[in-house]
């Protein structure tokens, strides 16, 4: 007997819709493999729907005083409080991820997030006025963009979506977000939570593929398109945006290095390593998935990240004692174990290494050691609950081989010696460089990379800045 599948809908101009032609797509939990939901597969006509509403309701938006955008942003926290545990039933469909750890570690920093923008909304900074020519004063006026395209990614589809509306809305933008394909049901719930707050038309939501995406970006409409995702991704939208001038805000990928000295506590850091790399499948554009230790305490280290791997469980999402749940998507579950099929000969697979179970899209927690520079696993993303371990003989080599690969968004450095650290921290081409602990990010400080990773800032007031304009007035005084 087939169970009837839920059905998710668009929510375009403050009222839920299917997609214009009807098109959908299943969703599947990936704790499962099984669908549990459809969702549009949107086109044209609602993308078109979709910006045309968000252009429309720009105009009041961005003429409420600051002080009004707090009221609804504060509001929007205060809901997404109030109904946590739907936020968190949806995002675990979605994903897959452990029950608890989902309400401890996302619903908190989300709730905190949005109340940190909605402060944000009413601290607009320039220049002091004042006369740079003889009789004419020089005023700044920071503006909002106006309608902001955003795709949010399937590792956290919630929080993702946090960091795209949150700054834009508090800025005075309006939005039109597009979730994954893989995970739009925390996205639906959160457009029916903030559409019973805000005016309609302020944020909308489209569901569907990369196409959706790609017509959201190439839209006339839109002034700004952001988006966290692949660097594949990341280019494409970067060449689609440049069509027409858009302003582009990436937040891509990543492979950071974690540079380990001998002075280290080992304890502390085996344990504080092993949480970062592991924790969501390792699905997380910070996470701590290439160690690179000193080559006094190498095979020890080596030795006991093994061991806190083979502790680590993962699992379904109602078992307390799993650190994670499965890989996103089949797709996901082939790239990760095509990285382990293809190790060289001198790689050596000191933990993990397999699938776990036939059924979702499980992965062990897998320690690989014996690795070059110049090796695939070494240079490309992963992106699963994958640490590669290599060793370093000095401070110069350690610094060579972090900043060797295309990616720069975070990193970390674990040594007692402060002078050393402050080195490394200022030679390391990273956008984060963690000292003695690996993945904490608050609303206040910003979160962005370089290189490959993308251009923009998330969080804190630079973040908010990019969804704003600059904009010089001059007046004569005579």
């Amino acid at each position: 007997m087939s169970t009837e599948l839920r059905r998710l809908r668009n929510y375009i101009n403050g009222e839920f819709r299917d997609a214009a032609d009807g098109r959908t797509t299943e969703v599947v939990n990936p704790a499962t493999g099984e669908a549990y939901a459809t969702a549009p597969l949107s086109g044209q006509a609602d993308v078109d729907a979709a910006m045309e509403s968000a252009a429309a309701a720009f105009p009041a938006w961005r003429d409420l005083v600051p002080a009004e955008r707090q009221k609804y942003l504060l509001k929007i926290a205060d809901a997404f409080e109030e109904r946590a545990e739907e936020l968190i039933a949806a995002e675990v469909e979605n994903t897959g991820k452990p029950i608890g750890l989902t309400r401890s570690e996302e619903i908190p920093p989300m709730v905190d997030q949005i109340r940190f923008f909605a402060g944000a909304a009413r601290m607009l900074e320039g220049r002091a006025a004042g006369e740079y020519m003889e009789g004419l004063t020089s005023i700044v006026r920071r503006e909002p963009i106006g309608v902001c395209a955003q795709v949010a990614p399937w590792n956290y589809p919630m929080m993702m979506g946090v960091w795209k509306f949150a700054p834009a809305l508090a800025a005075g933008n309006t939005v039109v977000l597009k979730p994954s394909d893989t995970t739009p049901a925390s996205t639906v719930l959160m457009a029916e939570i903030i559409g019973s707050i805000v005016p309609k038309g302020v944020f909308n939501v489209v569901t569907g593929d990369r196409d959706t995406g790609r017509l959201m970006v190439e839209h006339k409409t839109p002034a700004m398109a952001s988006i966290t995702g692949s660097v594949r991704a990341g280019m494409q939208v970067a060449e689609s945006a440049s069509k027409d001038l858009k302003r582009v805000h990436l937040e891509l990928g990543g492979k950071a290095p974690v540079v380990v000295f001998e002075d280290t506590d080992m304890a502390k850091a085996i344990e504080d390593i092993s949480v970062a790399g592991f924790f969501n499948a390792g699905q997380d554009c910070t996470a701590a998935t290439r160690v690179l230790v000193h080559e006094s305490i190498h095979d020890e280290f080596v030795q006991a990240l093994a061991k806190a791997a083979a502790d680590t469980k993962t699992g379904m999402p109602d078992d307390e004692d799993v650190l994670y749940g499965p890989l996103n998507n089949p797709n996901q579950l082939a790239q990760v174990t095509g990285f382990i099929d293809r190790l060289p000969a001198h790689a050596r697979v000191e933990a993990g290494g397999h699938r776990v179970g036939e059924k979702g899209y499980f992965y062990a927690p897998t320690v690989v050691s014996g690795l070059k520079q110049d090796d695939e696993i070494i240079q490309s993303e992963v992106f699963g609950p994958v640490i590669t371990v290599q060793s370093f003989s000095s401070e110069e080599q350690a610094v060579e081989y972090a900043n060797g690969v295309e990616f720069a968004l975070a990193s970390s450095v674990w040594t007692k010696d402060h002078a050393r650290a402050m080195r490394m921290s200022k030679v390391l081409d990273f956008g984060c460089v963690w000292i003695n602990t690996h993945i904490p990010l608050v609303a206040e400080m910003p979160h962005g990379g370089f290189k490959k990773s993308g251009y923009g800032k998330d969080l804190s007031a630079y973040g908010f800045d990019d969804y704003t304009r600059i904009k010089h007035v001059m007046t004569s005084l005579g």
